[in-house]
């Protein structure tokens, strides 16, 4: 895996909460994303876990440039994204494709599986005309579809298969980069497996580095190559994925993993029962946003935020443990 294909530094992404309806009035704003860097490889998976709230759904918004920065830059193949506008902007979104997490919502009920194929590449004038049957046909190969589906309808298929058709939507560009979004949560079990092994035997043989979004530990230790964990619109703890599961070091990620469920049902772990519940993001904790929570607290964590830093081997956290 090569040079870096994303590099984010500082991004932020605060939304204004107002009062009023006429004369409407800032009183404060919801810290989504909070001053984050990471970077992904060529080739690579990088996962983002953290509870629901923490940010790691608006972080892909903002790579996929469905939000606008607040402060702080993606840069993407060496060119900063928040300043690309037409030609420059369309060929940035044909390059960074994304799968959502509901393959019932994600599809138009009204198109074909061949229209839903064929559509990003019509508008990006991606292939002539007399090339995009072959392109949708080969599309549907790599996804493990017959050609003969292409003429159905999204609501002839099954959940795991409608996942296939987004993921054959997303590959019709030739992207760089997919952002997945919790692909495989709304799937029933038994496809899940099925799901990510397409995904990963779609990145050997593309070279295509993912952006991983998801809640499920297992999904992304099956997944990524590099796992970061979010709380609070902060990144706590980012490591290589093998790394993290062996030398977990920030309190929070502790605590996430040990809340998952065992690999096996034999194995005997400590649950962590963290005291409270996760503060607003309106107004979040001074210090280290976790230390309410931290069953290691100490006085300076209330007073000094942590800085995220190298403690060896590219593993990265922040906290004043360490």
């Amino acid at each position: 895996m090569g040079e870096f294909l994303v590099n984010v530094q500082d991004l932020t992404k605060h939304f204004p909460v107002t009062r009023g309806i006429i004369f409407s009035k800032q009183i404060g704003a919801v810290k989504a994303v909070d001053g984050i860097s990471f970077t992904i490889k060529k080739g690579e998976t990088f996962g983002m876990v953290g509870e629901s709230g923490c940010g790691k759904t608006t972080t892909a918004r903002l790579v996929l440039k469905l939000e606008t920065i607040t402060r702080g830059a993606i840069s993407f193949d060496g060119q900063d994204v928040s300043t690309l506008t037409g030609a420059d902007l369309k060929k940035y979104r044909s390059r960074v494709q994304a799968v959502f997490q509901d393959p019932y919502s994600s599809l138009s009920p009204r198109m074909r599986v061949r229209d839903i194929i064929a559509e990003p590449i019509v508008v990006n004038n991606f292939l002539p005309r007399s090339e995009i049957d072959d392109r949708i046909v080969a599309t549907l190969e790599v996804v493990g579809l017959a050609r003969d589906r292409a003429e159905m309808y999204p609501h002839e298929f099954s959940g795991g298969q409608r996942q296939r058709i987004a993921v054959a939507r997303s590959l019709a560009l030739n992207p760089s980069l997919i952002v997945l979004d919790e692909p495989v949560s709304a799937l029933d079990v038994s496809i899940r497996a099925q799901i990510m092994n397409l995904l990963k035997d779609i990145q050997e043989q593309f070279g295509i580095a993912y952006m991983l979004i998801a809640h499920d530990l297992a999904v992304v230790k099956h997944m990524s190559h590099r796992v970061g964990v979010m709380y609070l619109g902060k990144l706590v703890e980012t490591a290589e994925s093998d790394e993290l599961y062996r030398n977990r070091l920030h309190p929070y990620t502790e605590a996430l993993y040990s809340a998952a469920l065992p690999s096996h049902p034999d194995d005997q772990r400590e649950e962590i029962i963290l005291p409270g519940e996760v503060p607003s993001p309106l107004n979040p904790p001074a210090g280290c946003r976790f230390h309410p929570r931290c069953l290691h607290a100490m006085s300076v964590c209330s007073q000094e935020e942590p800085l995220l830093k190298d403690v060896g081997a590219g593993h990265m956290v922040a906290c004043h443990l360490h």
